[in-house]
């Protein structure tokens, strides 16, 4: 999404579907793994594997808003607040399964594209620096969950959105993206894979020995049924299309992790049955109208808390 203001009109929130962050750096005061307002516990934070524990070291978070979390308690301090960086994303769960010598510094920020690792970000307050500053020949291990954004998520959301007004039963959105035979998104999907392959590439040279993992996208809308319109604005009929253009974004994201030699996350697979339709304290993303603290079609914080265990699974 290309959304730099803090806060969507009315119109605009009651269309989102997959937005994603803003950026940040290391210019950004280092933050502690402490967050200022309690984190949820997850059973993965709780009981870190000895692998885990044994990364000791600089941990650097980089990512759009579904690893910082907007909405959801917000920490305090010009950079959190311009990013909209909250206690309960994973990066703090994260890191304090790995203890304090961790060392975090979470530069994730609302609205973030790959661009935004290598070029300031404007966000409602000042720019914020080029989210890659942060990076370091001392960090063990970095995050980075990025690719919604640079594929256009939030114009696709309200897009998709009105268009469902049109032909609830139908697939207005698919037909939109796919007129003329050319599918819109797909395309989009793999222009996107060069820069995310850049992005990677200059992670390594910064950060030379640290564990780098690319976080997927978790399940936003249900795998069956007709959805949950208007908590969704989704068309029945485009459902099957639009859980295609997240998977396939995820698969793009897991190649280059792997040309790269990174680690992919999969936490797509972990969220099936707590996408945006199941009811509060099962779904993992809130839906328009959230039940807890979240944005509307972001992860609450069972679900960063389960990005976080996933995280946490990854490094053992």
């Amino acid at each position: 999404m290309t959304g730099r203001s803090r806060t969507l009109p009315v119109g605009a929130l009651l269309l989102v579907l997959l937005a994603a962050c803003s950026s940040s750096n290391k210019a950004s005061p280092q933050v502690s793994a402490t967050p200022s307002h309690p984190a949820p516990t997850s059973t993965a934070a709780a009981a870190p594997s000895p692998a885990a524990r044994a990364l000791t070291g600089p941990y650097v978070a980089l990512g759009d808003s579904f690893t910082a979390a907007p909405l959801a308690p917000r920490l305090s301090g010009t950079a959190n607040e311009a990013c909209q960086r909250s206690a309960p994303d994973y990066p703090y769960l994260v890191a304090a399964a790995l203890g304090a010598s961790a060392r975090l510094t979470n530069v994730s920020c609302y609205g973030a594209t790959t661009r935004d690792l290598t070029f300031s970000q404007h966000t409602s307050g000042p720019a914020r620096p080029a989210q890659l500053n942060a990076l370091s020949a001392a960090d063990r291990l970095v995050t980075v969950q990025l690719g919604g954004d640079d594929i256009g998520f939030s114009g696709i959301a309200t897009t998709c959105g009105a268009l469902s007004l049109t032909d609830l039963n139908g697939d207005p959105c698919r037909q939109h993206f796919t007129q003329g035979g050319a599918d819109q998104l797909a395309a989009k999907i793999s222009q996107a894979a060069p820069s995310v392959a850049a992005a990677l590439t200059a992670i390594r040279q910064r950060a030379p020995h640290a564990r780098v993992l690319v976080v997927g996208y978790p399940d936003i809308l249900p795998v069956s049924g007709n959805g949950c319109w208007p908590e969704v604005t989704v068309a029945r009929g485009d459902l099957p299309y639009l859980r295609g253009v997240e998977t396939g974004l995820n698969a793009m994201l897991a190649t280059q992790a792997a040309r790269a030699g990174v680690t992919f996350v999969n936490t797509y697979t972990p969220s099936i049955g707590h996408d945006a339709c199941q009811r509060a304290g099962v779904k993992w993303i809130e839906g328009l109208i959230p039940t807890s603290q979240a944005y509307p079609m972001h992860p609450n914080a069972l679900g960063e808390q389960a990005m976080a265990g996933a995280i946490e699974a990854a490094l053992r």
